[in-house]
């Protein structure tokens, strides 16, 4: 397996190649050569573990790693010890549980991993991988990541105390919650550096951008790429879509829906590769928050990013995103794998425009990727969560409500509807406690996280100041 660059500048590359790379040389993102076609495969694929599943996956796409070891590196990611706070204590070992809310529709808990986020599901992985590879060849690595709430503590718990590995984190100041801000800010771990930008995630994930397309800069002090932008993480993810259907069908003849809470488009992403491989999806429902760039384009074929200024900060904080970084993957697929085409449509993105696909021969195409889309606002969520509460007992996070809500306005008879549940409700404690007048429960250990003493650096939405930073401890 060769990737190519969303851009087309850039000579096909080997899988590990990419994986330390993070940003292709062009500014583009990578994407395999060709998506492989898996239907035949389903039959044999429904009984595995989870493991066994990623394994079977991921060697489609790893294919420069002997599959002893790749086989070797799923098992170690992918324990029931490690994905262990699952709603029942007795489907630990599913790794991904299914829960029913109703007949036909169903949560899929991704957030039974250490910092209780989905972003486990892929960074356990990618700790693991980058782990091996840098071992493999007496490398090491800065990886430097921007982070709305989930993803930077994610990225932390996977990679700290790992050989050859330093990490810099920039999270917008004063924006994510308490919880999510204690469980970055607290790690003492000496390859940890937390980083506080003045100003939003999109100003964050600019630097990371501005950053990692200095070449020399990047050479020099050899920067990586945790964030979605790093196609390993949008791999990994591919495998419980597939762990998701099989949960919900009996057969591979039958189809169904996902719902996806989405912010940097990374998630989603992740299932529309699953469905041109084949995986038999009737619909992928993506739900936003008040920041609606990308209902608005699924709705009107137009692509219009917000300012720093126009981006909402909302009760579903890791959604408060206006540039979704992969989202370029998906429009590379959209416009026929044309880079050319990808290349003008970016440099009106990057000059702060936005481009319409609204007419002409993309509109059709989109139309048979079977996406839908829907917004929902801080009253939807709240009541979504008291709802759900009331009505299954369960207890749902901001962003998984925002699934819910806008699961439900595209449900179609027939066919099951999986929302991806994205975070445990203790990670927004704060609206929770509004929507239902009590705490969240959280793991014994996890207890007055809050009141550990932190350690972060607040710098200006600078480039050049995140660059020192970098320096300094390099």
């Amino acid at each position: 397996m060769k990737y190519i660059s969303t851009r087309g500048g850039t000579e096909p590359q080997e899988f590990c190649d990419i994986l330390l790379g993070g940003l292709a040389p062009d500014g583009g993102l990578y994407l395999p050569d060709v998506y492989p076609q898996v239907a035949d495969h389903l039959d044999d694929w429904r009984s595995l573990s989870y493991a066994e599943l990623a394994f079977q996956i991921l060697s489609l796409y790893a294919t420069d790693i002997p599959a002893e070891d790749l086989r070797t590196i799923c098992d170690k990611t992918y324990t029931a010890q490690t994905y262990r706070w699952s709603r029942d204590p007795a489907k630990a070992a599913d790794i991904v549980p299914l829960t029913s809310l109703e007949p036909g529709f169903h949560l899929l808990e991704l957030s039974n991993g250490p910092t209780l986020a989905f972003k486990d599901m892929a960074m356990q992985l990618l700790g693991n991988l980058f782990e091996y590879v840098l071992e493999r060849r007496k490398e090491t690595i800065n990886i430097l990541g921007a982070t709305s709430g989930d993803t930077g503590s994610a990225a932390e718990y996977a990679m700290r105390g790992k050989h050859n590995v330093r990490v810099f984190m920039l999270s917008p100041e004063g924006k994510m919650s308490s919880f999510q801000r204690a469980q970055m800010y607290s790690l003492q771990d000496a390859n940890i550096f937390n980083i506080a930008v003045r100003g939003m995630f999109d100003d964050a994930q600019d630097i990371v951008k501005a950053v990692s397309n200095d070449a020399d800069f990047k050479a020099k002090y050899k920067i990586g790429a945790v964030n979605s932008i790093n196609w390993a993480r949008v791999m990994a993810q591919v495998v419980y879509y597939f762990k998701g259907y099989f949960e919900a069908t009996r057969s591979n003849r039958e189809e169904v829906a996902f719902a996806v809470p989405s912010g940097n488009f990374g998630n989603i992403c992740a299932g529309h590769i699953a469905r041109m491989m084949g995986l038999p999806v009737a619909r992928l429902v993506l739900a936003t928050n008040e920041n609606d760039v990308l209902d608005e384009f699924f709705r009107t074929g137009i692509y219009r990013p917000r300012t720093t200024a126009e981006t909402r900060v909302t009760s579903s904080p890791s959604m408060d995103i206006s540039k979704a970084s992969n989202f370029e993957r998906f429009i590379f697929d959209l416009v026929g794998r044309d880079a050319a085409i990808v290349r003008q449509l970016w440099r009106q993105v990057d000059r702060g425009g936005s481009f319409s696909l609204a007419d002409g021969p993309f509109a059709a195409r989109l139309m048979s990727y079977g996406f839908a889309s829907g917004r929902s606002s801080h009253a939807d969520r709240l009541a979504t969560i008291r709802d759900v509460w009331e009505r299954y007992g369960q207890m749902i996070d901001t962003h998984t409500a925002d699934g819910v809500k806008v699961a439900r306005e595209h449900r179609v008879a027939g066919v099951p509807m999986i929302v991806l549940e994205t975070a445990q409700p203790v990670k927004f404690a704060e609206t929770i406690r509004e929507a239902l007048g009590r705490e969240p429960a959280r793991p014994v250990e996890l207890e007055g996280i809050e009141d550990l003493p932190q350690k972060v650096e607040v710098v200006d939405a600078a480039v050049n100041q995140v660059k020192d930073i970098i320096v300094r401890h390099c």
